[in-house]
């Protein structure tokens, strides 16, 4: 405890680069915690070796985090794994596992419908996303889950990997219910989406590519599709698009930071909260 004529320090953080030493120093770009030993000067403050490096080394910085181990990424393993473990119960209840999804079983309890959700099956909006109607739809959700989450999740954590996710399949489940809402609608997609969109938003305000090149094209070609393809739900990754940009917003301290690394605070977490009841009362509102 402080006496009368003493201060107590603010407590630090520890450089990113090196983890026993306690700083109060960050980067002015990424907003990284650096030590006095990696500090370079800049113009506007100081920048970590990277950022300091220009845009190509940040880009092999960031390349190197999206290849790191696996051992980071338990958030995009679980979901994954969730996702493969749902399908597979589904083929040992008989699931074409190349036809339409089987809504008799496991499926039909799990999916995002209308008329069940209207019945109080509020859970649908967020089961949804761990069905899928054939081995090509989970192929392709689950390598974008595992390639896009795994590299935010390695740059962001767990927790803010979770929160986009989440929000972002919350709004693709609005997205599907005002668009369709007798159909019946399946996939991770609107998460999927969402984690693009979260990607897409740290480039254009951070200057960062986790993949060494803008997420822009990927976007782009799966909106492509997305409306080219029959039967795919339209809503879904349009909400899942407005879902995960809003999460990342939110999670840059309101477009001010990093989304990686800004405080969340107070009002980002209720903030967050808004978003997924929001999200909740849009699907809610336009089942009447």
């Amino acid at each position: 405890m402080a006496g009368p004529y003493e201060t107590q320090a603010p407590q630090g953080t520890h450089c990113y680069r090196h983890p026993d030493r306690e700083t109060l120093l960050s980067c002015s770009n990424c907003e990284r915690p650096i030590c006095t030993s990696c500090m370079r000067e800049a113009a506007v403050g100081v920048r970590c070796p990277e950022c300091a490096g220009g845009p190509k080394s940040a880009v092999r910085a960031a390349q190197r985090l999206s290849l790191a181990g696996s051992e980071n990424v338990i958030g995009t393993t679980v979901l994954t794994a969730l996702m493969v473990l749902v399908f597979l119960a589904q083929i040992a209840e008989g699931q074409d596992v190349f036809g339409r999804v089987d809504l008799t079983g496991i499926a039909g309890d799990l999916a995002i419908y209308g008329p069940s959700i209207e019945d109080g099956e509020w859970w649908r909006l967020l089961t949804g996303a761990f069905v899928h109607s054939g081995l090509v739809h989970i192929g392709f959700n689950a390598y974008l889950l595992w390639y896009l989450g795994g590299a935010l999740e390695r740059y962001a954590g767990t927790m803010r990997l979770l929160a986009i996710f989440f929000v972002s399949v919350l709004w693709g489940s609005a997205g599907a219910l005002v668009l369709e809402p007798d159909a019946a609608t399946v996939g991770a997609s609107g998460g999927v989406f969402g984690l693009m969109a979260a990607i897409f938003l740290l480039e254009r305000t951070r200057g960062i590519a986790l993949f060494g090149s803008s997420i822009g094209a990927l976007i782009a070609f799966n909106l492509f599709l997305t409306f080219l393809i029959p039967g795919i739900s339209v809503g879904g990754h349009l909400g899942g698009l407005v879902g995960g940009a809003a999460a990342g917003f939110v999670l840059s301290g309101f477009g001010r930071g990093n989304l990686a690394y800004t405080k969340l605070g107070g009002a980002g977490g209720a903030a967050l909260l808004a978003l997924a009841v929001g999200a909740v009362v849009v699907a809610f509102a336009a089942l009447n």
